[in-house]
């Protein structure tokens, strides 16, 4: 089984309670890493104006680059659900490595601002998902943006789009992430496109 997210992006107004019930529950600290962030995408120009919001995570793809080039095999796939986890102990950390983050072209692995910082990243709360219970992201989430379940599931409910606006579906890495986008249908210039929290920033 492969489980999978979904992000309906004409609901969400940018508030960022995932991201901070991210912080929250997983006990990460103020500083560069946050496992949820919110990316801004800004086109035109006043009074012809687009602005959606998106948030972005791990993708746990079918075929993580991330696992794939790991020199010690510290991130695996689960093969009960897909879900890509990373066994911190056994990371070689940013300063010694940091393939995956090289590796990644979704900006997945997050390292904190200590020296030698291992990676972490979202697990799509294996916790409560264990526990029969929905990630904090889904529970947080005042306007029912996200979704997170078996991936055949989240197709059936909600259909296979698979890109929106400044996100490119890799074929070779298979994300694990579907959409309900929110359509320029102007296909106005590309203004700004910023990530909440940026890397290097704090929290």
């Amino acid at each position: 089984m492969q489980y999978g997210m979904y992000i309906n992006e004409n609901r969400c107004m940018g508030c960022f309670a995932c991201v901070v019930a991210c912080k929250d529950w997983h006990d990460v600290p103020a500083g560069p890493a946050s496992w949820m962030r919110v990316k801004t995408i800004e086109k035109g120009k006043y009074p012809d104006l687009f602005v959606a919001f998106l948030p972005v995570t791990c993708n746990h793809c079918l075929h993580p680059a991330c696992v794939a080039v790991c020199p010690v095999e510290a991130i695996s796939k689960r093969p009960e659900d897909g879900i890509v986890t990373v066994d911190r102990e056994a990371c070689l950390g940013k300063d010694q490595c940091g393939l995956c983050l090289q590796a990644c072209p979704y900006d997945a692995p997050q390292f904190g601002e200590e020296a030698d910082a291992r990676m972490q990243k979202c697990d799509w709360c294996l916790d409560r998902l264990t526990e029969g219970k929905k990630p904090i992201c889904v529970i947080s989430c005042p306007m029912q943006v996200i979704d997170i379940g078996p991936l055949d599931e989240l197709r059936a409910q909600y259909g296979d789009v698979r890109e929106t606006e400044s996100f490119t579906y890799s074929e070779e890495l298979a994300p694990s992430v579907l959409f309900k986008p929110k359509r320029d249908e102007r296909n106005l210039a590309i203004g700004k496109i910023e990530v909440t929290p940026r890397v290097g920033t704090e929290g």
